[in-house]
């Protein structure tokens, strides 16, 4: 069973998140300030402004980028080179890899990619470096 953290501001990545639970019964979970991580899971996350992470997602990294195996991020693609940039920025910096990259609440197919993605990956060695990069 895997478990997901998400952020979401707008309600594109929980829409997103409420198809694939809807379509997998994995956990979800909202981040938010006070929380406790203690398992390992995925970080679902939007893109904000010109392709920065949210503040929201950055101070959770702070404390649980130990515990995320991938990122994927929402996005615009009216925003060019900076569409879901922020999935890439965190890939980049927290060496966590980069498993997709879907527009505002993503389609059928993004969803069915997501979860083919997930449960593809042999995560029994924590953070295997970039080999889940699969990202468009």
């Amino acid at each position: 069973m895997e478990r997901i953290y998400y952020d979401s501001k707008t309600g594109n990545v929980e829409r997103f998140m409420q198809k694939v639970t809807d379509l997998t019964g994995w956990t979800a979970q909202q981040i938010h300030p006070d929380m406790e991580v203690k398992h390992e899971g995925h970080l679902v996350t939007y893109t904000t402004r010109f392709g920065e992470v949210p503040e929201t997602t950055k101070n959770f990294l702070q404390y649980a980028s130990s515990y995320l195996l991938s990122v994927s991020s929402s996005g615009n693609r009216n925003w060019g080179r900076n569409f879901a940039m922020a999935g890439e920025k965190i890939a980049n910096e927290y060496g966590i890899p980069l498993a997709l990259k879907f527009e505002l609440s993503g389609t059928n197919e993004d969803v069915n990619e997501f979860i083919a993605i997930i449960k593809a990956r042999n995560y029994g060695n924590k953070r295997r470096g970039k080999e889940l990069d699969f990202a468009q």
